[in-house]
């Protein structure tokens, strides 16, 4: 069997990538997997989450619980070392230009909100619910600019093309300690609601035996693993049962119930 591996959400420099592209392969080598992988370093998404050759990857839990069920099944999922972190639990920080007066989460009323996805959890999801007890007949911002990554979110917002942004809590960390520059002059607002983290899976038809063994390297690492973990600031991996997941889904219901099911009724 030929198989596909990536991991591609935290790929953010090129030493991210390095390190990440060595966490997999001392996963699948502490595995026993010889057949055939093929790394794809940009997939495209969520076309990659869908693949049935999927033997080792990550997604969001937003996908995960929208439209991933039965498709994929969840090995595990990492515990960050970073701020804005408990375990495996990971929250978005919201963040404003410093030099603006936005000091509340409510002085954002009628300004412009970038979001990397509609489908993302730490960028969309997460900040909806913070949002939802704010808004007003169903509105809150003046306008959504969709930018396809929290890198290009933060840009729209230090740049003045945004004011506030949801940025993955994990993702700020590695920028800030990475790319320093691309965090000046952005303030922390707050820290969202927190949520089970991005989970590593495999495709679902994955031989129940091959899926085993990729957990169990997961959840008790040999000493090549754990150098490259200890590099991604990956303190453990917990696995997470489809239940836990849920807690997204009541994000989306909560702020559903307070009458606030989209960020804005205007795109763009």
């Amino acid at each position: 069997m030929n198989w596909t591996v990536s991991l591609p959400m935290y790929n953010l420099t090129p030493r991210l990538q390095r390190e990440y592209e060595g966490l997999l392969a001392a996963v699948l080598a502490g595995a026993g997997v010889r057949d055939e992988v093929q790394l794809l370093r940009e997939p495209e998404l969520p076309a990659l989450w869908r693949r049935p050759d999927l033997l080792l990857g990550q997604t969001c839990g937003y996908p995960y619980v929208s439209f991933l069920r039965g498709v994929a099944t969840l090995l595990a999922t990492p515990c960050f070392d970073v701020e804005g972190c408990d375990g495996s639990n990971y929250s978005s920080v919201i963040v404003t230009r410093a030099a603006d007066g936005v000091g509340a989460l409510a002085d954002a009323r009628g300004l412009i909100a970038a979001v990397n996805d509609q489908h993302s959890n730490s960028g969309m999801n997460v900040l909806r619910h913070a949002v939802a007890p704010l808004a007003r007949e169903g509105r809150f911002f003046g306008r959504v600019k969709w930018t396809g990554s929290h890198v290009a979110s933060l840009r729209a917002v230090s740049e003045g093309e945004a004011d506030i942004a949801a940025i993955d809590c994990v993702t700020f960390g590695y920028l800030r300690d990475e790319l320093p520059d691309r965090v000046q002059g952005i303030k922390v607002l707050q820290y969202s609601a927190s949520s089970p983290g991005l989970p590593l899976i495999t495709a679902h038809g994955v031989p129940q035996e091959v899926q085993i063994r990729l957990r169990a390297q997961l959840l008790s690492p040999g000493p090549q693993l754990r150098q490259h973990m200890a590099a991604l600031r990956i303190k453990a991996f917990e696995h997470r049962p489809d239940a836990d997941y849920k807690r997204i889904e009541q994000l989306e219901s909560e702020a559903t119930a307070a009458g606030y099911s989209s960020l804005t009724t205007r795109l763009s």
